[in-house]
């Protein structure tokens, strides 16, 4: 009988979503990190610009507005792949209050999981990855729900996402 070889999982924390630690990634999207705020509209509102520096037009690209309804995945979660857009960057910001799971790596050549890290967004928080930013598709926790999305459009906007499979790493998110 011959032994199975042993698994070498590799397990990933999750890690409060701050600017300064997601700052090689992307912006973090959330009122803290909003440029001065302006009072508008007589008084009853208050406009944040350039929370997240937006990166849509590269090679005839144009910013295009989605939205994306994502289901509940439980943690712990094996990660199956990432992804990046080389041409542009890519906003996700929850519509209603909730947590999700941001892995990412660094832009360069595909990854290996000691690069990999995991944060997880609170409430009231979004996310910007910056071009070529490894990171994993949407992880929606608790109920799911759907996000705000702005990335890039436009000519070559379909063959912008280049994917890695993590599976053979074994590789998986927990709180």
């Amino acid at each position: 009988m011959t032994a199975s070889p042993r698994s070498s999982r590799h397990w990933l924390t999750a890690e409060p979503l701050e600017a300064h630690a997601f700052s090689a990634f992307g912006d973090v999207i959330e009122l803290g990190q909003a440029g001065k705020a302006r009072t508008i509209n007589e008084g009853f509102a208050e406009r944040f610009d350039d929370p997240a520096r937006l990166d849509t037009c590269r090679q005839g690209g144009q910013p295009v507005l989605s939205l994306f309804r994502a289901r509940p995945r439980a943690l712990p979660l094996q990660l199956r792949l990432v992804e990046r857009h080389l041409l542009g960057s890519q906003a996700f910001v929850p519509l209603l209050p909730q947590r999700f799971l941001v892995v990412v790596a660094p832009a360069g050549p595909s990854p290996v999981p000691a690069q990999l890290r995991c944060f997880m967004a609170r409430a009231g928080q979004g996310v910007n990855y910056a071009a070529g930013t490894w990171h994993h598709p949407l992880i929606a926790l608790d109920a799911g729900g759907d996000f705000l999305v702005i990335d890039r459009g436009g000519p070559l906007a379909a063959a912008d996402c280049e994917e890695r499979s993590l599976l053979q790493e074994d590789v998986w998110a927990r709180d």
